[in-house]
């Protein structure tokens, strides 16, 4: 008895120091990423700008910040699907390169107080916006000229389509948050002729609609296995549907379409731990991480929704501030 019982509590004390499992990490990143929502709400809410007349550099530097989160996921994620392809195309470096050059354009942005577009900035958003106009285009000739052409097998397994357009929608948003800054003297500041909440609503919402057509066909191939997958097609789109109006309607308080954009911003956090456990759900799980990141579901995608969302709450601050029916 005495031999058994030790058995016992040895296989206790084992049980009780072995890993619980991938879950358990999964669950680490999700609350992470929470937090980390948490901070950028509360740091986009600040009031560094105290006059109310430069509530659009406050949006500017909200539109920085997402302009980096984007440029965040295009590098990690360019980054694990350029090495799976062994960079056999020098080109394939270029998005690593720029999306860098936004991140850091963006910091500087994020912490920039002034009534002034910066060079620099404009340089780095334009070469971003550039070269996702290039990769989309290096993306659809890799499909293109698979046997099939556009088929829903080469739109499933050649290069991505959407994943380019979203180092544009960086760049663009780093242009418009240019914009924004660069009126010193209006209390309507303007972007090309246009109100510049509106532009950045309709700019916001465009991103939005572009990030869930490119997550609807890659959970499509995914055969929607988890009802959790319907998730990122339905509720982005009535934000985009909240912001689109708002470009167009009439000035006023739009509490539901904040609150909406708020769950946005959660919903792409909580897709990356989604994204986590399925990876772990992969053989070897992340003790073999080197494998399945690679070919498991991408970890910086559904972040591009939490950017976009930010930047759709500045567009409804700078709406509300501004004095443009």
């Amino acid at each position: 008895m005495r031999g058994r019982a030790s058995g016992l509590r040895r296989d206790s004390l084992h049980q009780a120091g072995r890993p619980r499992g991938p879950t358990g990490l999964g669950s680490l990143i999700l609350q992470l990423g929470l937090q980390a929502a948490a901070r950028a709400v509360r740091a986009r809410e600040r009031p560094d700008v105290p006059s109310a007349k430069a509530a659009h550099v406050l949006a500017a530097q909200g539109m920085n910040r997402a302009a980096g989160m984007l440029a965040v996921s295009v590098l990690l994620d360019s980054a694990l699907e350029h090495y799976r392809g062994s960079f056999h195309n020098r080109a394939m470096y270029t998005p690593l390169v720029s999306s860098t050059l936004a991140l850091a354009a963006s910091g500087h942005g994020s912490g920039d107080r002034r009534n002034a577009a910066h060079p620099l900035r404009d340089g780095v958003y334009g070469l971003a916006l550039a070269v996702g106009v290039g990769g989309s285009l290096f993306h659809l000739y890799n499909v293109a000229k698979r046997p099939g052409g556009f088929s829903w097998l080469n739109l499933f397994y050649g290069a991505p389509l959407g994943a380019p357009a979203a180092l544009s929608i960086a760049g663009m948003l780093g242009l418009t948050a240019e914009r924004v800054r660069d009126n010193p003297d209006a209390e309507r500041p303007d972007v090309l002729g246009f109100p510049a909440g509106r532009a950045m609503a309709a700019v916001t919402a465009a991103g939005l609609m572009g990030t869930v057509a490119e997550v609807g066909l890659l959970h499509f191939r995914g055969a929607y296995h988890n009802p959790a997958m319907f998730l990122p097609v339905i509720v982005p789109p009535i934000s985009a549907a909240l912001l689109a109006e708002a470009a167009v309607g009439p000035r006023r308080n739009r509490r539901f379409a904040r609150w909406w954009l708020r769950a946005t911003a959660c919903l792409g956090i909580i897709g990356m731990g989604f994204h986590a456990f399925g990876v772990a759900r992969n053989m070897g799980g992340w003790r073999n991480w080197s494998q399945n990141v690679l070919n498991g579901p991408p970890l910086p995608a559904p972040p591009s929704f939490t950017a976009l969302s930010l930047s759709g709450l500045g567009a409804l601050d700078l709406l509300e501030s501004s004095h443009d029916v």
